[in-house]
């Protein structure tokens, strides 16, 4: 269905003054063009569309020879041909005209009357999408957002556009590099197959069936980060060789993460762990294990998932052993250099010799974003 607003002392007013008659002899006049409207194609800037796409029912004419396109910049200006075409449809590029009406062109010369116009009303916009939040993941980052902007128009929604760009987290800024992600006609968007430890801002902005580009909800960042699931770690009574976790450990000494140095379980002897699962009176604790490593309890109650740890506490850390209960989150701080790294873990688990968690690290040196929610 196509939305239009009737405008005021527009509807009355002469598109352009034909002849009644015409004095050369055998010239036919085809049909008006039926059926005219338009399409915008949206640009990320919502005050300039990249161009717009006319389309029209076809003239059925055997004499038909094409269709002439006539356009305006405002309703006071004189119309002028912008274009011919043998198609049913007219792509102007660029920030289109105002106004557009169409007219058939026979063999013989003949132009029928113009169609009925369309003006392109800037009122058909839907409003920017509203509420936008993210979830970190491994090389990937779940956006969602409220879905007001279909809520408003049902009948003129037509999807939503995912935009990303750089961020600099020293500086709190975004970048200039907006890029498309994908569309959607939900109210969320999975940005996968990007690097983990590196921060981008994202904004999301809805699109009318007429193709006007809303404005742009607020912006988010996030930073994926490497994760694993279902890891065992026991005592080291129980089995010494898999009683201590490291989130990281550069084993090339190269500076760059890669796969096989994260989320390694290894003997709590070694002394080079991130933490250790001790047994105290049959308790099972974790012990945070390098000199400079700390942890935390995360929140006050259980948590549903991994991704409910979003930003690392600034402070509270401690040396102390802290019990592993089933469900509860536990937030690491580690010093690498001039910087602290951040891991997480969430316990699924408590046996009597070992836990079962799941873990996420963030790879990009002093961002605490382990998961960004809601907050």
């Amino acid at each position: 269905m196509r939305r239009a607003y009737l405008v005021p002392g527009l509807l009355a007013a002469a598109l352009v003054t034909w002849a009644c008659t015409d004095d050369i002899i055998g010239v036919s006049y085809p049909a008006s063009p039926t059926g005219l409207y338009y399409v915008l194609e949206p640009s990320g800037d919502p005050a300039a569309p990249s161009g717009i796409v006319l389309h029209w029912n076809a003239v059925n004419d055997p004499a038909l020879d094409g269709y002439n396109i006539y356009s305006r910049g405002t309703a006071n200006e004189s119309w002028g041909l912008r274009g011919t075409t043998t198609s049913t449809s007219f792509h102007d590029e660029g920030v289109p005209h105002l106004q557009y009406y169409v007219t058939a062109v026979n063999v013989d010369g003949g132009e029928s009357d113009p169609s009925d116009y369309v003006a392109v009303d800037e009122r058909l916009r839907l409003p920017a999408p509203q509420s936008l939040i993210s979830i970190s993941l491994d090389g990937a980052i779940h956006l969602e957002w409220a879905d007001n902007a279909y809520q408003s128009a049902p009948d003129g929604f037509d999807y939503y556009r995912l935009y990303s760009a750089a961020y600099d987290l020293d500086l709190n800024l975004c970048g200039s590099d907006w890029v498309l992600e994908g569309t959607t006609v939900s109210a969320s968007f999975l940005v996968a197959g990007i690097t983990n430890g590196r921060p981008r801002c994202f904004a999301v902005s809805a699109i009318s069936i007429e193709g006007f580009e809303s404005l742009w909800s607020g912006l988010r960042y996030d930073t994926p980060r490497p994760d694993g699931h279902n890891v065992i770690l026991y005592t080291a009574a129980a089995d010494a060789a898999q009683s201590g976790f490291r989130f990281f450990r550069d084993l090339n000494n190269d500076g760059l993460v890669s796969r096989t140095e994260l989320g390694l379980v290894g003997a709590a002897s070694s002394g080079t762990n991130d933490f250790v699962l001790t047994d105290v009176g049959g308790t099972l604790y974790l012990t945070a294990q390098r000199a400079n490593d700390s942890l935390q309890v995360y929140g006050t109650t259980p948590i549903a998932s991994l991704t409910d740890i979003d930003i690392a506490p600034a402070g509270g850390y401690t040396r102390d052993q802290i019990s592993a209960v089933p469900l509860w989150g536990y937030v690491f701080q580690m010093v690498e250099g001039a910087f602290y790294r951040y891991g997480s873990i969430r316990v699924s688990a408590v046996g009597p010799t070992y836990v079962i968690f799941d873990w996420a690290y963030q790879t990009d040196p002093g961002n605490p974003e382990l998961s960004r929610i809601a907050r």
